[in-house]
């Protein structure tokens, strides 16, 4: 039903004392998109600049006095709703503010601020604060739908950091829906509607149950949402979480869910800190075209850092083969991320590390 597909090949040659050498690469293959993906592990002996300690922002990004973001500026700097989705200029949830995208990449895109500090650092948000973010998303996307039906294509996202492609430091969820279909919103829809099709039940499901009976990847749970290393992933220290009781974005309502994700978010966040990277990206997909696919996933992974003199994790490689070259097997990535999941449900307070 669900299968885990690589194949493992070694590169032979001596180093400069004429010692000989052996290198492992591994090709796996994604058993949602199937789309193929190459691990090299030896790559991880190379010195990754900008990871030797948690770089903060350059003074010019923590200047608030010209952020539109910060509340001075918000009223003046920031652009109001189509009274299609709301008689407000702006929605609001708790403290986050909620205002359509400057520069939009759809026909509806909206930025969704969720803490009204300039600058949070990765890992130190307040749960509450990435929860009433997500709610305000799901109310903006549940006004959409019914404002334009046919925007069925939507999607959250994060870009934490310029080293991650946000262009402000001020913290913000971005939330997105479209007529057109995406890549990733058609691979989806055609790959959840032929395993249902096929096996009566939901892939991510499927690829959850799995997962937990082999243990290799499998991480942990916050509540409705549970949390493995992608197995053939698609960004650094990639991590999926799926929800295999929700099919639909457009639950403001359900707290809860929205407030188990931002756990799980956070865990994750701190993680990435863990290993001195403070950009990340987050994206969370969505078909709303009423058939019930089930199961929303979202997928985080670690950017490249926001410091001086970084090496990108996109090379030219990438480029040519269309597959992601990442650096550490997800079965590592799943052992040094599963004690942010321990210390969660234990309650125990997060350090630093």
């Amino acid at each position: 039903m669900i299968e885990f597909n690589k194949q493992e090949f070694t590169t032979t040659f001596s180093d400069a004392a004429g010692n000989p050498l052996v290198r492992i690469q591994q090709v796996r293959t994604d058993p949602v998109t199937m789309r193929q993906c190459r691990i090299t592990p030896s790559r991880a002996l190379e010195h990754e600049r900008g990871t030797e300690k948690l770089h903060q922002p350059p003074e010019i990004d923590l200047d608030e006095s010209t952020c539109p973001f910060c509340a001075a500026n918000l009223e003046s700097m920031t652009p109001c709703l189509n009274e299609r989705i709301s008689s407000r200029k702006r929605l609001q949830h708790g403290n986050s503010i909620l205002f359509p995208n400057l520069f939009p990449y759809t026909e509806w895109s909206a930025v969704s601020l969720f803490d009204s500090s300039h600058h949070v650092e990765i890992g130190t948000a307040r749960p509450h604060t990435y929860r009433d973010s997500f709610i305000n998303c799901s109310d903006y996307l549940t006004r959409v739908k019914r404002a334009d039906p046919e925007a069925m294509f939507m999607s959250i996202t994060q870009n934490h950091l310029p080293g991650a492609g946000g262009s402000l430091v001020h913290p913000h969820l971005q939330v997105h829906a479209a007529r057109q279909v995406s890549n990733n919103h058609a691979v989806l829809k055609k790959r959840a509607g032929e395993h249902a099709a096929r096996y009566g039940s939901c892939i991510f499901s499927d690829l959850l149950l799995a997962e937990k009976q082999i243990g290799e990847r499998y991480i942990g749970s916050t509540g409705t949402w549970e949390w493995l290393a992608a197995y053939a992933p698609s960004g650094f220290y990639e991590i999926w979480g799926i929800a295999a009781s929700q099919y639909s974005l457009l639950i403001p309502e359900k707290q809860e869910i929205w407030q188990d994700l931002a756990e799980g978010v956070l865990n994750t966040q701190r993680f990435y800190r863990s290993l001195n990277r403070n950009a990340y990206n987050l994206n969370l997909l969505s078909v709303e075209d009423d058939t019930g696919i089930p199961c929303l996933k979202i997928a985080l992974t670690a950017r490249s850092s926001y410091a001086p003199w970084v090496r990108s994790d996109y090379t030219g490689f990438e480029l040519a083969s269309g597959e992601m070259a990442t650096f550490t097997l997800p079965e590592s990535v799943a052992a040094m991320a599963e004690k942010f999941w321990k210390r969660s449900q234990a309650g125990q307070p997060f350090q630093s590390e």
